[in-house]
């Protein structure tokens, strides 16, 4: 069984959260907490590898080593941000191959005009609906028997319109997609509407303090979404620790009354694998 087959039997049985991570540490704590699944955010690889908004500074290749970086250590399947595939449908199959070559499991693809924005910001425009369904044709014939999980994301709620956001994910089902996602509904309404007009499985997006309701996976998989994605709590979560203990160390010059926050040093070297290295080294010393 394929990784991708694994993902699609996951949705089909249940509803699953999948968290955001951005690197082999993130990769490391999703799988000790014991996710099923998990996604690259690019809006949080853009934030830690380049210091910048999700506003279409990451390349291809810089999205690749972030995915190879993560699937060499993920112990469940990834999928990936391949933002609008970094081209046109020809480009999409290079895309593809690399994401592929880095081990991930599945890919998102959104239908934005590039350089693409964060799904939550202003100012969005999306391509033609063919020429996006001709990117999903493109990934879905180029995956092969090593098999991928294609999701077809629309961010055309912003600029057209709930209506057309749902007739572009029938065009993109039809051309082959294994998900739909409506990015940004903006009411628990909408996300009703788009679960009553769109076949199954189906992407939510809870961005903590975006514009679409946050809600539960309980709730939402009663509205009938199969694929909960939270792509920005741990971005969110590790920059706010990172500013208080930053901050605490500026004002009172010593970190001691904030330890307990942290990892212990030997909690931190079972989870980077400490001890596997040390037996390396005494088998090869």
């Amino acid at each position: 069984m394929t990784a991708a087959q694994q993902i699609r039997g996951i949705v089909a049985e249940r509803t699953v959260l999948m968290p955001g991570i951005y690197d082999a540490l993130t990769a490391r704590i999703a799988a000790r907490v014991g996710f099923e699944i998990v996604f690259i955010s690019g809006y949080s690889v853009s934030a830690v590898r380049l210091g910048e908004p999700d506003f279409g500074f990451l390349t291809e290749s810089e999205m690749a080593e972030a995915a190879r970086a993560v699937c060499r250590v993920s112990t469940a399947p990834v999928i990936v941000d391949a933002d609008t595939g970094y081209g046109n449908a020809v480009n999409v199959i290079r895309t593809v191959h690399d994401f592929q070559d880095a081990g991930a499991a599945g890919v998102f693809l959104e239908d934005q005009v590039w350089p693409k924005k964060c799904g939550h910001f202003k100012g969005k425009q999306v391509v033609p609906t063919e020429d996006h369904a001709a990117k999903i044709r493109a990934a879905c014939d180029a995956r092969g028997e090593r098999d991928l999980f294609v999701v077809a994301r629309t961010d055309a709620r912003q600029p057209l319109g709930l209506e057309q956001a749902i007739e572009r994910c029938l065009a993109y089902k039809d051309a082959g997609a294994d998900a739909l996602f409506v990015e940004a509904p903006q009411s628990v309404e909408e996300l009703e509407r788009i679960a009553a007009a769109l076949p199954p499985p189906l992407v939510a997006n809870m961005i903590e303090r975006g514009v679409t309701p946050h809600l539960s996976r309980p709730e939402l998989e009663q509205l009938g979404f199969q694929l909960i994605v939270c792509p920005l709590a741990a971005l969110y979560s590790s920059a706010k620790a990172v500013t208080d203990v930053l901050t605490e160390l500026r004002d009172r010059e010593t970190t001691a009354a904030m330890v307990d926050d942290m990892l212990a040093f030997d909690e931190f070297g079972e989870l980077v694998g400490l001890a596997d290295r040390y037996a390396d080294e005494a088998r090869y010393s």
